[in-house]
């Protein structure tokens, strides 16, 4: 595993982290911010899907379009969450470009604003990651600029950005704002966040499990990100589960000879009903255990390949609330993924 000071986003201030959907990102996103925000730092958390997975994940109410504390970390240090809402960063552009006020107002009652944002192209993802952009450049004594050491509300910032089939479109769409717009604020906007996620200050990072499908995700939106000129950043493998049976057992359980003697033992030895219908039944889980074991290995075979910072994070059998993104959070600091 590489040490933290070799690691490509040990001065990112902007952390996108995506994945398949249901291989937890929300999760490994949360989790992170909590890392980050050890040692009395202050870290934005931001969603901008609508899920409110974020709210579920720390228990605590659903986050709104203003920035609001949803957890403590270690050492002082503190989370604050944001939903990103389209419609409301539209009527706050609005206001800050073109000084609508209450004509804002008449044009989302006549159906404006919903149609900027849900028909209009490339909008929507414009609106929603210029917030991100927005709270990157917002400094302590009130004013906008390139982020300077010490000076910024925020000390970094992770987003949960839209699963691997649509990141790369959602983190690419500037561009094709700014190739449109070939003046004004849109294109000033546009070029300005292009310019954010490609100058150092940002990193993606994905989130994948020992699956087919989800590590072939991750192959995919790995090279299309750097296709894209994106920095790719770490790969999270999440719920991992360790083999419950020796290197010697698991050889054996997979090809269907497991010493059924040993079982019927080992059941007696621990005052079991032993019945050859329970150790039909054990030997059958453990082969089913030790394919599940053979295909993650070679899974964990394919996500090495990539050549990048792997971290693992384990499967959690009681589920996931703020305590386990606690834990998570330590392992991730331990591992060496927060610099």
């Amino acid at each position: 595993m590489a040490s933290a000071p070799a690691l490509p986003w040990a001065r990112a201030r902007l952390h996108v982290v995506t994945g398949k959907g249901g291989t937890g990102k929300t999760t490994v996103a949360a989790a992170l911010a909590l890392a980050l925000a050890a040692g009395g730092k202050r870290v934005l958390l931001v969603e901008v899907e609508g899920r409110q997975g974020i709210s579920q994940t720390f228990d605590v109410a659903p986050l709104a379009t203003i920035e609001v504390r949803i957890a403590h970390a270690s050492g002082g240090g503190e989370v604050l969450g944001l939903s990103v809402d389209a419609k409301a960063a539209l009527l706050e552009y609005l206001q800050i470009f073109y000084k609508l006020g209450r004509a804002g107002g008449v044009l989302e009652r006549f159906g404006a604003i919903d149609f900027a944002t849900t028909i209009a192209p490339g909008v929507r993802d414009v609106l929603l990651i210029g917030k991100v952009y927005e709270a990157n450049r917002r400094r302590r004594d009130g004013r906008r600029s390139n982020p300077v050491e010490g000076e910024m509300v925020y000390d970094a910032i992770v987003l949960d950005a839209p699963p691997t089939g649509r990141v790369v479109r959602f983190l690419s769409v500037n561009e094709e704002v700014a190739g449109l717009a070939k003046m004004g604020p849109i294109h000033s906007q546009a070029a300005s966040i292009t310019e954010m996620l490609r100058n150092g200050q940002s990193i993606v990072h994905v989130v994948t499990l020992l699956e087919d499908m989800p590590v072939q995700e991750t192959v995919d939106a790995i090279a299309a990100l750097e296709t894209a000129g994106l920095p790719v950043g770490a790969v999270v493998i999440n719920q991992v589960r360790e083999p419950v049976l020796p290197a010697r057992e698991l050889k054996a359980a997979a090809k269907g000879s497991i010493d059924r003697d040993a079982v019927r033992l080992g059941l007696e030895g621990a005052r079991l009903k032993v019945t050859d219908t329970l150790v039909d039944g054990l030997a059958l889980e453990a082969r089913d255990h030790a394919q599940r074991v053979a295909l993650e290995a070679e899974q964990l075979t394919v996500v090495e390949a990539l050549g990048l910072p792997t971290f693992r994070l384990p499967s959690l059998s009681d589920g996931v609330d703020a305590a386990a993104v606690r834990e998570l959070a330590d392992l991730l600091t331990e591992q060496g993924m927060v610099p």
